[in-house]
């Protein structure tokens, strides 16, 4: 690709949610440390919520990666699970043996009994849920009844619920009403700000081994946020985009009509197959510049 053209060790801008890339800006700084103050004080649950492509599942495992050795930490990507499922994918996280076929009553007993192990050990055992907004309203009662766990001094068990703002709407049903309550933590996540963005890219740039000087032009920065109103993942697929034009032109810096370009095949969702991406990069490719591009 184009790492070694622009002297990189690796991509900076994959959507992969890498922690070692995990850009503390104001505003996911404050998330964080919600997060850890909330865990550390033993809450039942807490509720972080963002847009679509604003960093809640980077925000939950660099959560998970900070907490410490006294924590336990138990992550489920896809709750979309019925009440019985998502309570085996908890025991199966937590790493307990069941019977084969073990009915509900065990299957719970067995929970409680980890918990109990692991609290008598000075253990807190966090369990994380990723797009909570899929979690049914059965699945979502169950976790509360889980809650309800408890020694004389804290919660057996806490939960940290990471979903698009529609979770908040699924909180406002009566049924669960109950739940709501205990949420004493709670944090949204925005976009990122204007003037976070240029040291957003310069921050991915530096992890991912660039020692240059500025690669995005002051143009092509402006250009990037217009394009992508700040959300982290239209960034990154923006500014990935950009930089196989400038390689796929033999240039050593990205350019306002780079990023321009590469949004108006983005954002607005256009059916191309990149036809003048494919002719730079052979124009490249005769120039005598070694490539290998892989989306």
């Amino acid at each position: 690709m184009y790492k070694t053209h622009f002297g990189l060790r690796e991509v900076p801008f994959s959507i992969t949610p890498d922690t070692s890339f995990f850009f503390n800006c104001p505003h996911a700084q404050e998330a964080l440390n919600t997060l850890l103050v909330a865990a550390k004080n033993g809450e039942g649950f807490i509720k972080i919520t963002g847009e679509v492509g604003t960093g809640k599942t980077l925000l939950c495992r660099k959560f998970m990666a900070s907490v410490g050795p006294q924590f336990v930490t138990a992550y489920i990507p896809n709750p979309y699970l019925e009440p019985r499922t998502l309570m085996l994918a908890l025991a199966d996280e937590l790493e307990i043996t069941l019977e084969k076929d073990v009915d509900q009553h065990h299957l719970l007993k067995a929970i409680t009994h980890r918990l109990i192990s692991l609290a008598v050990q000075n253990k807190k055992v966090v369990l994380c849920l990723d797009e909570a907004q899929a979690i049914p309203v059965e699945s979502l009662e169950a976790l509360r009844l889980l809650t309800n766990l408890e020694t004389q001094k804290r919660k057996l068990l806490q939960i940290v619920l990471f979903g698009q703002p529609e979770l908040n709407t699924n909180l406002q049903l009566t049924s669960i009403r109950q739940l709501a309550q205990r949420i004493t933590f709670q944090y949204h996540l925005g976009p990122l700000k204007r003037d976070d963005l240029e040291y957003y890219i310069a921050h991915r740039l530096r992890i991912a081994g660039f020692k240059g000087a500025r690669l995005f032009t002051p143009a092509a920065i402006r250009r990037l946020y217009s394009a992508s109103g700040g959300v982290p993942r239209l960034v990154n697929i923006l500014a990935h985009k950009a930089l196989m034009l400038s390689y796929g032109q033999g240039k050593h810096q990205v350019t306002r009509r780079h990023v321009a370009d590469a949004a108006a095949d983005t954002v607005k969702e256009k059916p191309s197959a990149w036809p003048w991406l494919a002719a730079a990069l052979v124009l490249a490719a005769a120039s005598g510049l070694t490539w290998a591009l892989r989306t």
